[in-house]
């Protein structure tokens, strides 16, 4: 079978070679990163919710109640690449691009239509960034030393989810899942002073390596002829648990780049991750047309670490650090509670003729969000995400198999006050495959 291969592909790849490649937003410096709102390629294109959208093409992971909705073994795969152009009010843009993993995804039937389990990998968080600042050094030097200062982020967090969904009947289901969240994410800071080879090149890095287990819990309700026959009601919700991380940072110092690092310290800590809420609404006034819209909010405000003040990232009440690079005033809250919104609407305008042709049983779909950023670098100025999403999901000779094409362009933060104001846009290709493996074979 197909799928089989496909499925042995995706179990060998290490986190280690999950990393995003490239650069990001100046934004990932600050908390862990931003934050995946994935949960299928259908919700993404439809401004990334989805929570109450049942399917038997995709095995949602936000809402763990879904899976219950199982008819094929599915097995999900997807990659996306996003270009950003950062702006800084009196200077010139800059260019930045990475590419990264969606989400490799794994659902099956116990009982078809209504007990199912579902699996998924994906990021949590990313933290990628690359800075530069140049400054002259001149107290206690007879001429003044020009010297460059470079910032880099890399890493991030990555969730392993398995659960299962049950049907209660026509109109309840519920689900409920185990996530194991591990990753490691690292910071450096590179002086260099290119005018004098004599001055050594030091490069200070932490890496700290995080695991934890939380949870997630879901429902969903189903209600059809609400305002015309044939018409169909879900609202679906789900709670993913506070989690707790344990882990180690690790403290190293690199001159000129061609010594074996010196370790100059490591200690244990954990970190706090808060609460995340989920709540949709999906209508689908007949066959060919599906509208949502959900709302996701986490108290970021809570977040808690026993690292201190320094390293990948910050407390409640850390020493952040500006986009230039520079520390800023200790003992205010860098980090606010999260929220977004999302709107989507798909057609597929084929739906009640199968042999209408490509085109027509292709699903056209559209969506917008907004989110409320949950890092603030001066401790004052809330920032936000405006984005519009738009896909397209395309059949294919194999039954409940379709690859779907995803579009994403809008903007984040802001010029005033010094900060950084990114235009991104990216595309992302998924493939999902579907197989019936666990068929009852009939005595005759």
């Amino acid at each position: 079978m197909g799928i089989a291969f496909v499925l042995l592909l995706v179990v060998s790849v290490s986190p280690t070679h999950a990393q995003s490649n490239g650069d990001g937003s100046i934004y990932s410096r600050y908390g862990l990163g931003p934050l995946s709102s994935f949960s299928s390629s259908q919700s993404q294109a439809l401004g990334g919710g989805g929570y109450a959208l049942r399917s038997l093409n995709y095995n949602p992971t936000a809402n763990p109640a879904l899976w219950s909705d199982q008819v094929f073994t599915r097995l999900s795969a997807g990659a996306t690449y996003q270009r950003i152009s950062a702006t800084e009010e009196g200077k010139p843009s800059s260019r930045l691009s990475s590419g990264n993993i969606e989400a490799f995804q794994l659902s099956f039937p116990l009982y078809k239509r209504k007990l199912g389990v579902g699996l998924t990998f994906q990021p949590y968080s990313q933290h990628n960034y690359r800075l530069r600042s140049s400054s002259t050094l001149e107290e206690g030097t007879i001429d003044p030393e020009p010297f460059t200062k470079n910032f880099r982020g890399k890493g991030g967090l990555y969730t392993f989810r398995g659960g299962l969904g049950y049907r209660i009947n026509e109109t309840v289901s519920v689900g409920a899942s185990a996530d194991v969240l591990f990753g490691i994410v690292e910071t450096e800071r590179t002086t260099s002073f290119d005018d004098n080879p004599s001055l050594r090149t030091v490069s200070i890095s932490d890496a700290t390596r995080l695991v934890g287990v939380s949870g997630t819990v879901g429902s969903h309700l189903s209600f059809a002829d609400v305002l015309r026959p044939d018409d169909a009601l879900s609202v679906g919700a789900a709670l993913a648990l506070p989690a707790s991380l344990s882990g180690t940072r690790v403290l190293t110092r690199d001159e000129n780049r061609d010594l074996v690092p010196d370790t100059l310290g490591a200690m244990d800590g954990e970190v706090t991750l808060p609460w995340r809420s989920r709540l949709g609404v999906s209508y689908q006034p007949n066959s060919r047309w599906i509208f949502t819209v959900d709302g996701l909010y986490e108290p970021w405000s809570t977040f808690g670490s026993t690292f201190g003040q320094s390293g990948s990232f910050q407390t409640s009440f850390p020493i952040g650090r500006t986009p230039q690079g520079e520390d800023a005033i200790a003992g205010e809250e860098l980090l606010t509670d999260r929220w977004r919104l999302s709107v989507g609407a798909e057609v597929v305008p084929g739906t009640d003729n199968p042999l209408s042709g490509f085109f027509a049983n292709t699903a056209y779909r559209l969506g917008a969000y907004t989110e409320h950023l949950y890092v603030r670098p001066d401790a004052a100025t809330s920032l936000q995400t405006y984005a519009v999403t738009a896909g397209f999901s395309f059949p294919t000779s194999l039954s409940g198999t379709r690859i779907d094409l995803n579009l994403e362009a809008g903007t984040r933060g802001t010029t005033t006050g010094s900060f950084v104001r990114d235009n991104f846009y990216g595309v992302s290709l998924h493939v999902n495959f579907g197989e019936r493996w666990f068929r009852e074979r009939k005595l005759r």
